[in-house]
C-alpha cells in the first residue's frame, strides 16, 4: 500500500508529488501529464500569467520555467507571455526530472477501502494507499449556461474541449463569455477564417493593462506591488497569503473566490479582437435551438430588447465552477462524505484535506478555502508543500503509528541538472 496516491498530473499533481518524493514517501502518479495543455488548447494560445509567475514547484526551486527556457536559447521575460505549447514542454521536462515515473493510465473510480483507498485503473488494476490528493484540474468543472444544455456537442462546445479550432474554418461562431478564453479563442478563429461574434452579458469588456516593469522605484512598487496574480495589495495576498485567506469568514471567501479577478482580456489579444471580430456586448441567450443547417439563438439586451441570430456553432467560453458533485470519480458513498461549503465547492482543511480523513483536494475545487490563486498555476507551490505536510501528518496519527520516513536529499531517477539535455 502507498502512502499517498496523485491522481493527475498538471502543475498540481506533478508539484504535489515532487514534494511528497522529496519528503520520502511512497507514491504513486497517475495521469497523462500536462494533460489539459497539450488536449484542451489549442495551438496558438499564450499564458496569462507571466513566466515568472508559472513555475511548477519543486522543494529546491531547480526546475523552473525559465531554467527550461535558458535551456533551449530562449528568454523568458517579464511582460512577454509564454505560448500554451511551451508551458505544457516545461511540464513535461519537469515531470521527468522532478518527479519519480508519471503512469499515464487513467484512474475510474476512487473508493475508500480498510487502512485507506483503492483506485480502479482502466485497464482493471486497482491500487491501493493510505492518503489520495486529487489534483484533477479543471476539465470535470465546465460550465455550460442551463440554456444551451440540451443541444448536442456538434451545436455547443466549452472552449476547454478544443485543442484545434481547425474544424471551424469556414463556418460561423458565436462564442459566449467575455474573458480570456472568449476573447483569446475569438481571435484564434478569425484568423483561421472563421466568420465570429463574440456574445457577453456585460456592457463592455475589460482588458488588462501592459504591465508595469518588474523593476520600478520604490514607491511605486510600494504602492501597487507585483504579485503572480496581477499588481496592487489585494492581488498579492491572494496571490502570497493563501494560508492567511483561509482565515477569512467563509462568507467573505467564497465570494472573493467567486468574484476576484473577474472576466478581463489580456493587453496582447486586443488588437486582435476589437477590429475583426464582431462584439455584442450587453447580451444574454434565452433560448438556442436547431433551425435547417444551423442554430437560431434568442438573447435580450440590457434595456430588455430581444434579439435572433443565426449561427453555425456555438463555443461557450464560460469558465468552470469547482463543485463537489462534479467529482464524478469519487466512488458515491465516498463523494458523499465529502463536506461542502453553500457554494457547492469541497470543505477544505488547513492541509488541503477533506472532511474525509485522508483525501487532500488540490486546485480549483480548493479556490472558496484557499482564494483565487488556487485557480492559477501560482497556487501550485503553497499547495503542494501544505498538501505534503498535511499528510505526513495524516500518516502519524494513523492507528498504531505509521512509519513516516525523513525527507529524502536526492533527486529522482532520471534527473539532469537543469540545463534542457532532455528534449
Amino acid at each position: 500500500m502507498y502512502d499517498l496516491l496523485v491522481v493527475g498530473a498538471g502543475p498540481y499533481g506533478l508539484s504535489i508529488a515532487s514534494h511528497a518524493a522529496a519528503a520520502g514517501l511512497s507514491l504513486r502518479v497517475l495521469g497523462r501529464p500536462m494533460a489539459s495543455w497539450r488536449d484542451h488548447m489549442p495551438a496558438g494560445m499564450f499564458l496569462k500569467s507571466e513566466p515568472w509567475a508559472s513555475n511548477l514547484s519543486d522543494p529546491e526551486g531547480r526546475w523552473r520555467l525559465e531554467t527550461y527556457c535558458a535551456g533551449r536559447g530562449v528568454t523568458a521575460r517579464h511582460g512577454e507571455p509564454i505560448p500554451v505549447g511551451m508551458f505544457a514542454s516545461y511540464g513535461l521536462w519537469f515531470a521527468r526530472n522532478a518527479v519519480p515515473h508519471v503512469d499515464e493510465r487513467t484512474v475510474v473510480r476512487v473508493r475508500a477501502c480498510a487502512g485507506g483507498f483503492e483506485a480502479l485503473i482502466d485497464d482493471g488494476e486497482v491500487l491501493r494507499a493510505r492518503t489520495v490528493a486529487l489534483a484533477v484540474g479543471v476539465t470535470p468543472f465546465v460550465e455550460v449556461p442551463p440554456v444551451l444544455r440540451d443541444l448536442g456537442p456538434e451545436q455547443v462546445s466549452h472552449s476547454s474541449h478544443h485543442g484545434d479550432l481547425s474544424r471551424f474554418r469556414d463556418r460561423h461562431v458565436t462564442v459566449i463569455g467575455g474573458g480570456q478564453a472568449a476573447l483569446e479563442t475569438a481571435a484564434l478563429l478569425a484568423e483561421q477564417g472563421t466568420r465570429v461574434r463574440v456574445l457577453a452579458r456585460a456592457g463592455r469588456l475589460n482588458w488588462n493593462d501592459v504591465p508595469p516593469a518588474r523593476d520600478r522605484p520604490w514607491w511605486r512598487a510600494a504602492r501597487a506591488p507585483h504579485s503572480g496574480l496581477g499588481c496592487g495589495w489585494r492581488n498579492w495576498f491572494y496571490a502570497e497569503r493563501p494560508g492567511l485567506f483561509r482565515r477569512l469568514p467563509e462568507p467573505t471567501r467564497t465570494r472573493i473566490a467567486a468574484t476576484a479577478l473577474g472576466p478581463a482580456g489580456a493587453w496582447w489579444v486586443r488588437d486582435r479582437v476589437e477590429p475583426v471580430v464582431e462584439l455584442m456586448l450587453g447580451h444574454e441567450v434565452t433560448s438556442a435551438y436547431a433551425s435547417g443547417i444551423g442554430l437560431r439563438v434568442e438573447t435580450v439586451d440590457l434595456d430588455g430588447t430581444p434579439t435572433c441570430l443565426e449561427t453555425d456553432h456555438i463555443i461557450a467560453a464560460t469558465g468552470f465552477r469547482g463543485r463537489r458533485d462534479r467529482l464524478g470519480l469519487l466512488a458515491d458513498e465516498l463523494r458523499a462524505g465529502v463536506a461542502a461549503l453553500p457554494d457547492g465547492s469541497p470543505a477544505i482543511g488547513r492541509d488541503f484535506e477533506s472532511s474525509v480523513p485522508g483525501l487532500f483536494m488540490a486546485g480549483l475545487v480548493t479556490a472558496s478555502s484557499f482564494g483565487p490563486a488556487m485557480r492559477f498555476v501560482q497556487g501550485a507551490g503553497f499547495t503542494a508543500d501544505t498538501l505534503v505536510r498535511g499528510v505526513r501528518r495524516r500518516l502519524r496519527a494513523e492507528p498504531g503509528g505509521a512509519r513516516v520516513p525523513a525527507p529524502a536529499s536526492r533527486l529522482p531517477r532520471g534527473s539532469d541538472e537543469g540545463l534542457g539535455a532532455r528534449s
